[in-house]
């Protein structure tokens, strides 16, 4: 029994010992000039526990203040005219002061980024992994040496895989600055190096600018950082080309079937995708408006009803503009642009000539990282999304007997009438299916690009040159010219800029149809069409 109370007294003692310890700590700052400053913090910094942490912020944000009557450090919150104080080790409530009872602690940048540097320090000990995180990342852009003993200690207890290397990386950060031999440095030297991460870069170049062997081998590990970041570089310029390829294929993958059915010739086509985002738009406004909990689900509903309104546009158009002028390009290609005035000035008339909003659902929403290359959801998405489209539209006109029919009409659409393939019919459903692909790829569109009148304009020449490289016709070649304008164009930007590369691509794409008029992939028997 003795020996439990002794034990117990000894707890109590020890515990007031820590806290007139932490209390004198944080009195310090309010009783050492300017020059004193780091070093106060830098002590208080090492006590244990959140009320470091809690002060140091409190100063960096000039919230700290000293009570003259007795020289206590306390934290103000102003409240009109008087400050409302707060001890900080105690977290009691003090009552309110006159502003001529308190005197602000002044700092300077200077010590502002050590007190950025001593918090994150302190903060390493928090229960929170989150917290310890932040603090690790904080030490490892300060380089501070003074944390080193704080890392140490934190490595030792740490559990949390991530936390571990954020804080294995700060201590190799902190090492460089410090005053270890160089075989210690060459050491944290390979641990960042190891990272082949730009955010390693500036803290390598410090030591690199110094002598001996750590110099050295900061030197060959920027090097190879370099290097393997261009080989990263040049993997995410591929990434955003593929992105780029699969709007291009969403755009144009409609008109590829459209010119070998029926040769028309058609600049309606964009307004078909702005048909397809519009109707994203009215879908998602009803959701948030009457069943908030479906929004997730927003793009799904929406991919039937656009192709659906997409479609019995195209055929309305099929029918009333474009029938009666089969056989004549030119005057098609006059009348479907006017088509395509009409419908942006109706949209202009119904939605407004502003762009509208279409949200990313959660799923489509954030990014991740592959090594040094970044891919956002959307984009993913909409890759994948491009591909199952394609994939859909390849099995329709190979696996179906529409598709069949359709193939006999674009081959040879005399033979095929004469067999007793209706071949108007064909020709309708074909654009009603070349219109609803348009309007699946105005959903997809909606979530990378403004939904504006405008949208169907930004794509239809970019569809155009898809069509003609590729091959008029073929999806396996619309498929390859969409990806390869895609990639060529974002490895031609850096350089280039994005207007002059577009233009570099296009007259790549006229001098090309100089030597093969038919694209990459022509097809078969469409010189016996008439």
């Amino acid at each position: 029994m003795r020996r439990l109370i002794a034990a117990f007294l000894i707890l109590i003692f020890a515990s007031t010992a820590a806290v007139a310890d932490l209390r004198e700590s944080v009195n310090a700052l309010g009783k050492v000039k300017l020059d004193g400053l780091e070093e106060a913090i830098k002590t208080l910094a090492a006590q244990p526990g959140e009320v470091p942490a809690k002060v140091l912020g409190a100063l960096g944000e000039g919230d700290l203040y000293v009570r003259k009557s007795d020289g206590l450090v306390v934290i103000a919150e102003e409240a009109g005219g008087a400050f409302n104080l707060t001890d900080p080790v105690s977290g009691e409530e003090l009552g309110q002061a006159a502003k001529s009872d308190v005197s602000r602690i002044r700092i300077n940048n200077a010590l502002r980024r050590v007190i950025r540097a001593a918090a994150g320090g302190s903060a390493l000990a928090s229960p929170d992994a989150a917290k310890r995180l932040e603090a690790a990342q904080a030490v490892f852009k300060s380089r501070d040496a003074a944390a080193l003993p704080a890392l140490d200690e934190a490595l030792a207890k740490e559990t949390d895989p991530q936390v571990k290397s954020a804080l294995e990386l700060a201590r190799a950060s902190a090492l460089l600055a410090s005053s270890a031999t160089d075989e210690v440095k060459e050491a944290a030297i390979a641990t960042l190096a190891a990272t082949g991460s730009r955010d390693v870069l500036p803290i390598l170049s410090t030591t690199a600018e110094g002598s001996g062997p750590a110099a050295l081998a900061a030197q060959q590990a920027i090097s190879e950082i370099e290097t393997t970041l261009a080989y990263w570089s040049m993997a995410q310029n591929v990434w955003f080309g593929i992105s780029l390829g699969s709007v291009l294929l969403l755009a144009a993958i409609g008109l590829a079937i459209t010119f070998g059915v029926m040769g028309v010739i058609n600049m309606a086509h964009g307004e078909m995708v702005m048909l397809g985002a519009y109707t994203t738009f009215v879908v998602q406004e009803v959701i948030r408006t009457s069943f908030p909990g479906l929004f997730d689900w927003s793009l799904l509903i929406a991919l039937p009803l656009a192709f659906l309104v997409a479609a019995l546009m195209g055929i309305l158009i099929e029918r009333i503009v474009i029938r009666p002028l089969y056989g004549r390009p030119l005057e098609t290609l006059l009348a479907t642009w006017g088509v395509s005035l009409i419908l942006q000035q109706a949209i202009r008339m119904i939605f407004g000539p502003t762009n509208r909003e279409v949200g990313n659902p959660s799923w489509a929403s954030g990014a991740f990282e592959i090594g040094q290359m970044s891919i956002t959801y959307n984009r993913l998405w909409l890759v994948l999304f491009s591909l199952a489209v394609f994939a859909g539209l390849y099995l329709l006109l190979n696996k179906t007997s529409f598709g069949l029919q359709l193939r006999a009409v674009t081959q040879n659409r005399r033979m095929a009438s004469a067999i007793g393939i209706k071949t108007p019919w064909v020709g309708a459903l074909t654009f009603a299916v070349r219109s609803g692909i348009a309007g699946i790829a105005g959903v997809g569109l909606s979530q990378i690009d403004n939904v504006s009148p405008d949208l169907g304009q930004s794509y239809i020449i970019d569809s155009f040159m898809v069509v003609v490289f590729g091959g008029v016709g073929n999806l396996w070649g619309t498929l390859v010219a969409a990806m390869t304008l895609g990639i060529v164009n974002k490895f031609l930007e850096p350089f280039a800029g994005a207007v002059l590369a577009k233009i570099l691509v296009l007259v790549f794409i006229i001098l090309f149809i100089q030597k093969r008029p038919r694209g990459l992939f022509a097809l078969k028997g469409r010189f016996v069409d008439a």
